[in-house]
């Protein structure tokens, strides 16, 4: 990418920051100075299997080559590009190891512009969710994972996790600012798992009927806390949340999550290649990059 495209690019991503939040760290505005970008966060940043692994990264990354990282950098063609997402990682793997995967802050520079990042689910317990599938097939109209997790954990059983991560995800935003203080830095939120009302479609989606409300209101909580989080650390919130993709759509165009099928096109309850194209896009329109319908 030519330099005199940065300057495109930090004055629309400022205008666009101050538009959604207010003022932020200004990016200075000049043609010499190039763009460049690092990938933070977990498996909804890695995509498992929406394409080849990514040459030279750990296999338990299992980091797509054509993740949403990857076709942004197509699209801008930075000076530097680094993604470090890993299949897994919590908000603990952003300043320690996760297997060979180095920490993750350690990718960013002085110099860095650009800082995207999806992460927190597994600090509030997505993992949760394989529970719920294997508990579906045992009272499918029920609710057997939300009776299951109350008997372990009593009252809400995310409750405590959410009270820790919030402030952990502000930290976390705070130490990208400390490393690269040029970056503008993008949250990107979850797609939703589950439609946004009704009682969802089990089989084809195996959460029994009655635990559909908990794992949407799950979803929307954490969704909350990076948006409020994002708002309090100078960075912008990207809401991926919108209706009507989940995984109970039947129609392959429309679902950006893909459920446990038969020719799966990515991990399952993990963003295919339509959730992947969503989030590129975006990032690129929050940076007023021109990008496909």
């Amino acid at each position: 990418m030519r330099d005199s495209l940065l300057l495109k690019y930090t004055t629309c991503a400022a205008a666009t920051a101050g538009l959604l939040l207010g003022p932020q760290s200004p990016v200075p505005a000049r043609a010499d100075v190039p763009l460049r970008y690092v990938a933070l966060g977990d498996s909804y940043t890695s995509a498992p299997y929406v394409s080849r692994v990514r040459p030279g990264s750990p296999a338990k990354c299992r980091r797509s080559e054509l993740n949403y990282p990857g076709r942004i950098a197509l699209k801008l063609h930075p000076r530097d590009f680094t993604d470090v997402s890993c299949s897994g990682a919590a908000l603990r793997h952003l300043t320690s190891r996760q297997g060979e995967n180095p920490p993750q802050l350690d990718a960013l520079k002085a110099d860095t512009t650009l800082v995207t990042l999806t992460m927190g689910g597994n600090d509030i317990g997505f993992d949760k969710w394989k529970t719920c599938a294997l508990l579906s097939l045992t009272d499918p109209n029920g609710a057997p994972c939300r009776k299951r997790l109350r008997r372990d954990g009593g009252g809400d059983p995310f409750a405590e996790a959410f009270a820790r991560t919030g402030p952990r995800f502000g930290a976390a935003l705070r130490r990208i600012r400390e490393r690269s203080p040029l970056a503008e830095v993008y949250v990107l939120g979850y797609p939703m798992l589950v439609p946004s009302s009704g009682h969802g479609c089990y089989p084809r989606v195996p959460f029994a009927r009655g635990d559909v409300a908990m794992v949407r209101n799950v979803q929307r909580r954490l969704n909350t806390m990076l948006a409020r989080q994002a708002r309090a650390n100078g960075a912008v919130f990207l809401d991926l949340s919108a209706p009507g993709h989940d995984m109970c759509q039947r129609d392959d165009d429309r679902r950006w999550v893909e459920p446990l099928l038969p020719g799966m096109r990515a991990a399952p309850f993990h963003p295919n290649t339509n959730g992947v194209a969503a989030m590129t896009r975006a990032v690129l329109r929050a940076l007023r990059y021109p990008v496909d319908a």
